[in-house]
């Protein structure tokens, strides 16, 4: 749940910020919720009463496929535990508890007049909520950089070795997810229900507020402004710099590149794998733009109250749900960009229509017999490795080969 908590679940316009100064907009007409007659618009009357919980059904179980499917994957299938797949496990963890925790009660969120839930359930949906978004772009922040590094200095393993590598990542990992808990600490402090009297009946509803509304609106335009920041705007800057700084090094090294394929192969991985990356960055960016837009529109705008109309309500609405959306959204992407996981994913997922495949064991026996053969195989790791099925079918593997 965010903080169209306490806009979605108010008064006659439906949307209120409380403060001391200003708490309702009692002579506001806001389309579509006050007809002409300045009448409260019942929530079985609201489009969304009925679009939003079925987008969030949909959230909920291609999430919950997706993002179990990556974890799982991971967990059982060695080979892919690498670098960039581990941070990849842990914004698949983090989209997994978000939808786990908050999906199931913020998608009636438009359907339920008062909040119905009660105070721990609000304070967790609001503390799950701040911690995924951090691991998110966080984790991406640090995909970007490790791809930066891959690129730029891809003999750096041999410094601190294979192990020290994933050492590091696994650190820079559990360090993301310490960072992002301890952002999130605030929305489990002020995060609570909050009581309003309508005015069309006089009836009392509930509401999840959380920012620190009850001493100003100053801290409320703090905390809008400290997660804007915090979660979109520095990290996105970070990640722009090591992408503008990764395309320089490639069109330098594109000029003075050796003609040896290998290592063109290499290079070529490398990109590709952070093409995907970027994928996700941009995704992420999709997502929240809208949501941002508009909690920094309403809160430092003066007169948001006046001025919010249908194109507000809408923006908020659909910002809402693409906020919710880019937890589901990485699995699907990662599966039209990597082979290997389309791979592992149809045969958990699909296993009845997938042909046979050799087992695990067998195939990571078979290529660390090829390595141990390949007198080269310690100059560079190889992103494009090729393991001889029995009939004869060459497998390349480009992502879950990515060891740098």
């Amino acid at each position: 749940m965010s903080e169209e908590s306490m806009m979605d679940n108010t008064t006659e316009s439906a949307f209120e910020r409380p403060s001391n100064s200003t708490a309702i907009l009692a002579n506001t007409s806001l389309s579509p919720f006050i007809d002409d007659e300045m009448q409260y618009v019942p929530y079985e009357q609201r489009p969304e009463t009925y679009i939003v919980p079925v987008v969030f059904a949909i959230i909920f179980v291609v999430g919950v496929l997706g993002n179990g499917s990556l974890i799982l994957i991971f967990a059982r299938h060695r080979r892919m535990r690498n670098v960039p797949n581990t941070y990849i496990f842990s914004l698949a963890l983090g989209d997994l508890i978000l939808i786990v925790s908050c999906v199931p009660f913020t998608s009636t969120l438009y359907t339920f007049e008062s909040w119905p839930y009660g105070a721990f359930i609000c304070k967790l949906s609001e503390t799950v909520k701040d911690l995924s978004v951090g691991v998110s772009v966080f984790t991406l922040t640090a995909l970007s950089a490790e791809r930066y590094c891959a690129i730029v200095n891809p003999m750096r393993r041999h410094a601190g070795g294979i192990l020290g590598s994933k050492t590091v990542t696994l650190c820079t990992a559990i360090g993301i997810w310490i960072v992002s808990l301890i952002f999130a600490v605030p929305s489990a402090v002020f995060s609570r229900l909050r009581e309003h009297v309508l005015l069309n009946n006089h009836s009392v509803i509930l509401y999840c507020y959380p920012l620190p509304g009850d001493i100003g609106d100053t801290p409320d335009k703090i905390v809008i402004v400290f997660k804007f920041l915090t979660y979109y705007a520095i990290p996105l800057c970070i990640i722009t710099i090591f992408y503008v700084l990764m395309a320089v090094h490639l069109e330098k090294s594109a000029r003075n590149m050796p003609g040896e394929a290998a290592h063109s192969t290499q290079v070529q991985a490398r990109k590709k794998v952070a093409k995907m990356v970027l994928a996700f960055v941009v995704i992420f960016v999709i997502c929240f733009l809208p949501y941002h837009v508009f909690m920094l529109w309403f809160h430092l705008n003066p007169d948001s109250m006046s001025e919010y109309d249908e194109f507000w309500n809408t923006l908020r609405i659909v910002g809402f749900c693409l906020s919710f959306l880019n937890s589901c959204i990485n699995p699907i992407a990662l599966y039209f960009v990597s082979g290997t996981f389309r791979k592992h994913f149809n045969r958990h997922l699909f296993c009845c229509c997938c042909p046979d495949e050799i087992p695990e064991r067998t195939r990571r026996n078979t290529f660390d017999k090829s390595r141990r053969n390949d007198a080269s195989s310690h100059t560079l790791v190889h992103f494009h490795s090729s393991v001889k099925r029995h009939h004869e079918v060459t497998v390349t593997t480009a992502f879950s080969l990515d060891k740098t």
